[in-house]
């Protein structure tokens, strides 16, 4: 019987795995693993004003921590660590988490854009492609989390389209704001 579950859920479409280079007209997106952890390092190391809100300041360990960290009640199955690429350079890091917090939305647990390209409607464009193609899968909403007093954070995501929902959450550094963009 269970094998008989699994086959059904795989038909419907919930055991399948997204693939991710369809998220992007204009970058090559794939997923990112261990092997990237120091490109994805020096990415983000070029973006010290992030750290200022939400410390730690980045290291191999914290990204391989952040590869597989999920919510509450998620598995590593919707979870897409990826990479946005112009030719061989790494653009931008994503965590998209499918599914998050239900089953018509999705979740970016963390975004950064490299610090040579910010400004330059790069972003902007990244999300703003996202959404679109997240919409054209049936998706209904993106949610994410801002540091709360990061003017930086919450300037792009409102400029973006994000509304906060009215909840937030505290970690032991920082209170997280939560936003979300109808789709």
């Amino acid at each position: 019987r269970e094998a008989r579950v699994l086959e059904m859920l795989r038909d419907e479409g919930y055991l399948t795995r997204m693939d991710v280079s369809t998220l992007s007209d204009e970058y090559q997106v794939r997923v990112l693993d261990s092997s990237d952890v120091d490109e994805v390092v020096s990415l983000c190391a070029g973006n010290p004003q992030f750290y200022q809100y939400c410390p730690p300041f980045v290291s191999r360990r914290s990204i391989l921590k952040d590869m597989k960290a999920l919510p509450n009640r998620k598995q590593l199955f919707d979870k897409y660590y990826i990479g946005y690429y112009q030719k061989d350079r790494l653009t931008a890091v994503m965590d998209l988490i499918m599914r998050c917090p239900d089953d018509d939305k999705a979740f970016i647990g963390f975004f950064m854009v490299d610090a040579d390209l910010q400004n330059q409607g790069v972003g902007s464009a990244i999300i703003n492609e996202l959404c679109k193609k997240l919409r054209s899968r049936g998706l209904s909403a993106v949610r994410l989390g801002w540091v709360r007093g990061n003017p930086q954070a919450e300037h792009f995501w409102k400029k973006n389209g994000f509304t906060e929902t009215g909840l937030s959450y505290d970690t032991d550094d920082y209170t997280v704001t939560i936003a979300q963009r109808s789709l």
